[in-house]
């Protein structure tokens, strides 16, 4: 899905499958000729060294090509956001974050924001910062851009010591030759909304600023997953246009209002999700949707005749908007391509915002900068490497 300014309204199109060679930009290719086994003969060829086969990621008939069709819509919506078609993309499909280079992990095959963070890169981006409000702790992202100084990474999550994947801690700052691009707010158990806005607030704002207001070197690329799963509170989320609104201010801030999302998914299909997606779309069009609305009542209807139960009534829970994270593994990919006037460039830091969920395992010796959880003063005002 794509759209901008001058042209508000929404096209939704199918994303195509994405190749070997786009897969490989992320993936090693023994694990993506893995998933194709698998795909083809999923009792029998699924290979839980490759985390294929196992509780978390069971093979199915035609795994492969469902999977690799997320990658698709990301990377299709993060090259025209880039490229300046379209001011902001989302794929609800995606955000794919916990799937490593060589294994799945977490439900996630193919990591579909990686390789929309890596297609911007290889297009020319200088910086591409990546903000995950999801639950879990983005290893797979954070994973595959460990090192790389061009990329920040941004993951707002429960503590790893209480949840999956167990990684994700404020002094994980990132390799040795990107020290304090991983910046990781590991949140306790039972935080609420207005805890969790709190730190995001915080932190986001100050992580992708750029040092001086006066800076001129470009960041090509901002991209980000909001997930509408549960929050660390043990209470479904509270659904709002309120973190992703924050983020796309941001966004406008330092690239120029260019951003990408994936929408995650979610475990709660009724309270979260559709409110949650709606928002998201909302803005994107340049529409947002007051939270005090009620919900259709032909949805509610709907809910009560599919499901026997009773769906929420406005879009938001409570008088002051929260926040919320998920992901859908049945949603199907989609994108929008309303083209728009192409931003200026490169008046902003930032060339495009993305707004995602992601969590890596991060092996070796942790890097301690002088301000833990904070990228370097510098990061968007930096030149190329």
């Amino acid at each position: 899905m794509l759209s901008g300014p001058d042209a508000p309204d929404v096209e939704v199109v199918p994303a195509e499958v994405a190749d070997d060679d786009v897969l490989a930009t992320v993936h090693d290719r023994d694990y993506v000729a893995a998933v194709r086994a698998a795909s083809d003969d999923p009792s029998g060829r699924a290979d839980p060294a490759y985390g294929l086969g196992t509780d978390d990621d069971p093979a199915f008939a035609g795994m492969h090509d469902a999977s690799a069709r997320i990658v698709g819509g990301t990377v299709d919506v993060a090259r025209a956001v880039g490229e300046g078609r379209a001011q902001h993309g989302v794929n609800f499909a995606g955000g794919m974050h916990h799937a490593m280079p060589g294994r799945a992990s977490g439900f996630c095959v193919y990591n579909d924001v990686a390789a929309g963070v890596r297609a911007l890169l290889d297009a020319g981006a200088q910086r591409v910062a990546y903000v995950d409000v999801d639950v879990h702790h983005g290893d797979g992202v954070e994973r595959v851009f460990w090192d790389d100084p061009r990329v920040l990474t941004i993951s707002l999550h429960e503590s790893g010591r209480m949840l999956f994947p167990g990684t994700g801690f404020p002094d994980d700052l990132g390799g040795p030759a990107a020290e304090g691009t991983a910046v990781n707010v590991a949140l306790p158990p039972g935080t609420g909304d207005a805890g969790w806005l709190r730190a995001l607030h915080a932190v986001v704002p100050r992580s992708s600023a750029p040092s001086s207001p006066t800076s001129s070197s470009p960041s090509t690329a901002a991209t980000a997953t909001p997930s509408t799963r549960s929050p660390t509170s043990p209470s479904p989320s509270t659904p709002s246009a309120s973190p992703r609104s924050s983020s796309t201010r941001l966004a406008h801030e330092v690239a120029d209002g260019r951003w990408v999302a994936t929408g995650g998914g979610g475990y709660e299909v009724v309270d979260v999700v559709p409110r949650s997606w709606a928002h998201l779309v909302a803005l994107a069009a340049h529409r947002p949707v007051d939270p005090t609305t009620a919900v259709p009542r032909a949805w509610l209807d709907h809910v009560a005749r599919s499901l026997d139960r009773t769906g929420p009534q406005r879009m938001t829970d409570g008088s002051t908007p929260g926040g919320g994270r998920g992901r859908s593994a049945t949603t199907p990919t989609t994108r929008s391509t309303a083209p728009s006037s192409p931003p200026a460039r490169p008046s902003s830091p930032c060339t495009v915002w993305i707004l995602g969920s992601t969590r890596s395992f991060v092996p070796g010796s942790r890097s301690r900068p002088g301000r833990p959880g904070h990228p370097p003063a510098d990061w968007l005002a930096r030149g190329s490497p």
